[in-house]
Order: C-alpha cells, then sequence, then structure tokens
C-alpha cells in the first residue's frame, strides 16, 4: 500500500483550491507520496481540522476573506502545538516578507504556477517525512 499525504486546503475561493488540487495532481513529485485533500473555506473549519490531527501540509490562501492565509498561519502556529508545515498563496512577490511574519515555511504566488506550487509542496512533504521518521 502507497503512502498517503493529507494536505489541508484553505481559501475561501473554490477557483483557488481547484488550482491547488490540479497543480498538485495525485501527488506533485515521483517521491512524494499520494495526496489527499481536506478543503476548508473558513478559519474556524481550518481550526477544526487540524484540532482532529492527520493532516501533514497546510496550504493557506493570503488573499483569504474574511482572513487571510497569514492571519491563520500565525494564529496556527501559535496555538497548533506540532503545527504542519504551512505554504502560503500570496498575491504578490512583494508580499514574501509578510510570509515570513506568519511564519509560513514557503510561499509561491497566486495565480498558481503548477511547476512552481508542486515543488514547493513536494520540499514541504520531504521535510515532513523526515521530521516524523
Amino acid at each position: 500500500m502507497q503512502p498517503t499525504a493529507t494536505v489541508l486546503v484553505y481559501s475561501d475561493d473554490s477557483n483557488t483550491r481547484e488550482q491547488v488540487r490540479l497543480a498538485t495532481g495525485r501527488r506533485p513529485a515521483p517521491d512524494a507520496p499520494v495526496v489527499e485533500f481536506v478543503e476548508c473555506a473558513t478559519p474556524a473549519a481550518v481550526l477544526a481540522e487540524l484540532d482532529k490531527g492527520g493532516i501533514d501540509v497546510c496550504v493557506l490562501d493570503g488573499e483569504a476573506v474574511p482572513m487571510g492565509g497569514m492571519g491563520v498561519c500565525r494564529q496556527i502556529k501559535d496555538e497548533i502545538f506540532n503545527c504542519p508545515p504551512v505554504l502560503l498563496l500570496i498575491g504578490r512577490p512583494q508580499d514574501a516578507w509578510l510570509a515570513t511574519w506568519s511564519r509560513a515555511d514557503a510561499a509561491v504566488t497566486l495565480p498558481v504556477d503548477p511547476v512552481e506550487f508542486a515543488a514547493a509542496l513536494a520540499s514541504l512533504l520531504r521535510k515532513k517525512k523526515l521530521l516524523s521518521a
């Protein structure tokens, strides 16, 4: 049986969540596990899913409304014990400093570039695997 990774995707925009799913495919890289998605449209849903456990990586939309992914990222890094790595979707490359403020582990720009996104997600999944071993 192949290993599976669970990726939480937070965005109030269903098109953004779809971009993430399409950019990932079944797996973001040949050496990465097959990915299953948990989709959330509200910050409360993100917290509820993280409280359940089992999330390997979070993908958060920095442009989400009413609370952007940067604020959600900073909150979960403070509140969730052993918080999973976070990949932040930012509106402009100039916003990378805000991703650092939010304590995101990686950031890519919107709209989602499939190659850049898959590489960033695969890298976080690899790091998570190394930390879990």
